[in-house]
């Protein structure tokens, strides 16, 4: 049977997200003809759910959730693969005020064990009711949920077949938690952030109004997970508060065929995509002199780009590839964001490409301050910074000092951010969200930047959070696994990135080592090395050092910055060209 993708344009008139409630928006957006379309890895689209069909089945649904005896606020887990089925059980929760926790759909080849004790962590910490997950992942699932209060583990045709009662479903209200979005970062310490209607409304509209100057013309497509908040709130929710459709494929098929990415922006004329840095690479590396001609990317208005620190040599390559496409490189939208502000929270200047500083790192690192360099100057150490736009109108920005005091421009320190897009808290962790939330409702980022005539640019990494290849890693992850193994003691170990031979971040693992044996130093680092890509899927640089020589704060707590800064200066061209050597060897044969 052939199916046809929700279209572009539609006669209902445009709002711009400015609705006081997720379940407001679809009620508006139903009235039309667009919705979400879902492709498979050939492309060809597989199944369509227009808004007005997604509203009827969702309030449907979430008849049959209430009929199981859940009480509003009640937390229904979803493995969000990239399907109808997440998306309808996410806006059933909706309606039925229950609360969906989306859980990752990444299971990687020999990781069962990490991936079950992943999903274990997530359904205990959100105390989830009901999980839901399809056929493939219901097992692992089920597993997780061994020794848990979980009322019910079924796939999602499981609870369509449920009895739908006849009971009137309660008034939302723009107070009302809308979901937990469980940040991607650590796998042992998982934390929810807690996003409420009106929380999630005003990132919305400031997405759709400011940043992107979104209209009833434009149409998304995207490869985005649906678990990470930047597929969830950009990719789920956007489309349906601003009424437009959305082409979805999946990032598995996205991963194995990145060309289809381009040929879907040909086929739907679609105007705005985003990707870290990561994606547009891959597509970028796959593309063949031949396959230009295939494409026609003259409609694409936004190519958005965040989720890690972006790196321009990869921008400017994919330009250069896709020029002759219609590819045009004013479509770059650097943009800055995070889960406890929903998602967006500065964006470049539509229409003009990305900017850079090229900034003295030595200067920067040494004085916190940002001083600009000359391109063709050698002395020190110059390194181009993109800058991520200007903030939403809704927040206030503050960057701060090690005291709080507010700095100047080009006076780098922590970035603060006050608004209506900013979290209420962590699900349960009282203790964190006074960490984040300090006083006068502000919330400390961890992350490190500066402002310049209103532009902001982001120069660290949030506290010690590694991110290779848009994928979060939290550095006492790594460390832990370190210290499971016999010869590693407590506090033995420090994780962080460090740029490669390419100037790729690499994750690197230093330990402190006692043995001095070289067949059993040798057999540590083999076996890390194995136990990190198991456990984690990720390849990792171990390198043993000499007891006492982590180094430390003043205060006597280890600096994984500064362990970061000595690897960086001991390892010069020629040794990260055998460091990576020495890394393939090490994956190859763990």
């Amino acid at each position: 049977m052939h199916i046809s993708a929700t279209p572009t344009e539609q006669s209902l008139p445009f709002r711009p997200a400015d609705f006081a409630t997720l379940t407001e928006a679809l009620d508006y957006a139903a009235q039309g003809e667009t919705g979400c379309n879902f492709f498979n890895g050939r492309g060809r689209i597989y199944d369509r759910l227009s808004y007005r069909k997604l509203r009827e089945q969702a309030r449907a649904l979430a008849r049959q959730l209430l009929g199981l005896g859940l009480a509003r606020g009640d937390r229904v887990a979803l493995v969000a693969e990239t399907d109808p089925h997440f998306v309808r059980f996410f806006y059933a929760c909706q309606y039925a005020g229950l609360i969906p926790v989306a859980l990752p759909a990444s299971v990687k080849i020999g990781a069962h064990e990490a991936y079950v004790a992943q999903l274990h962590r997530l359904l205990e910490a959100s105390d989830a009711n009901v999980a839901v997950a399809s056929e493939g992942y219901l097992g692992f699932l089920k597993e997780a949920g061994e020794g848990l209060s979980v009322r019910m583990v079924a796939t999602p045709e499981a609870f369509y077949a449920l009895e739908e009662p006849a009971l009137e479903l309660p008034t939302i209200e723009a107070g009302d938690i809308a979901y937990l979005q469980y940040t991607s970062g650590s796998t042992r310490f998982p934390r929810g952030v807690i996003i409420r209607h009106q929380t999630a409304m005003a990132n919305l509209h400031g997405i759709v109004a400011h940043g992107l100057h979104i209209t009833g013309k434009d149409r998304l497509m995207s490869w985005l997970p649906f678990y990470h908040d930047m597929g969830l709130v950009g990719f789920v929710l956007t489309p349906v508060a601003a009424q437009i459709s959305v082409d979805y494929l999946d990032t598995r098929e996205f991963a194995m065929r990145p060309r289809q990415w381009l040929k879907m922006m040909t086929q739907s004329k679609a105007t705005i995509a985003f990707a870290p840095s990561f994606g547009y690479d891959l597509c970028a590396r796959r593309v063949r002199p031949g396959d230009i001609a295939e494409y026609d990317l003259s409609h694409w208005r936004v190519a958005g780009i965040g989720a890690e620190m972006i790196r321009p040599q990869t921008l400017q390559h994919f330009a250069d590839i896709l020029e002759p496409a219609g590819f045009d490189r004013r479509a770059f939208v650097a943009c800055y964001g995070m889960a406890e502000c929903t998602l967006g929270v500065s964006f470049s200047p539509l229409w003009q490409g990305f900017s850079t500083h090229y900034i003295d790192s030595d200067h920067l690192s040494d004085q916190h301050e940002a001083v600009l360099m000359d391109t063709g100057e050698t002395e020190g150490r110059g390194r181009h910074f993109v800058n991520c736009g200007v903030p939403l109108p809704s927040f206030e920005v503050e960057v701060r000092d090690d005291d709080g005091n507010a700095l100047a421009d080009w006076q780098s320190g922590v970035i603060h951010l006050r608004g209506p897009s900013v979290m209420s808290g962590y699900f349960n962790l009282p203790e964190e969200t006074s960490d984040a939330l300090c006083g006068g409702g502000w919330l400390n980022t961890g992350d490190i930047g500066y402002l310049a005539d209103g532009m902001l640019t982001i120069t660290g990494r949030k506290k010690d959070l590694i991110i290779i290849h848009g994928r979060n890693i939290w550095p006492q992850d790594l460390e832990h696994l370190a210290e499971t193994q016999p010869e590693v003691r407590v506090g033995d170990a420090l994780a962080f990135s460090a740029p490669d031979h390419e100037g790729e971040e690499m994750c690197v693992l230093v330990v402190q080592c006692r043995e001095r044996d070289p067949n059993r130093r040798h057999s540590l680092v083999r076996r890390l090395t194995a136990i990190v890509r198991t456990e984690l899927g990720l390849d990792c640089y171990v390198e043993l050092v000499p007891p006492h020589s982590l180094p430390r704060t003043s205060s006597g707590k280890l600096s994984r910055a500064k362990a970061r800064l000595d690897f960086i200066a001991a390892h010069d061209e020629e040794r990260l060209n055998a460091v990576a050597e020495e890394l393939r060897v090490r994956v190859a044969t763990a």
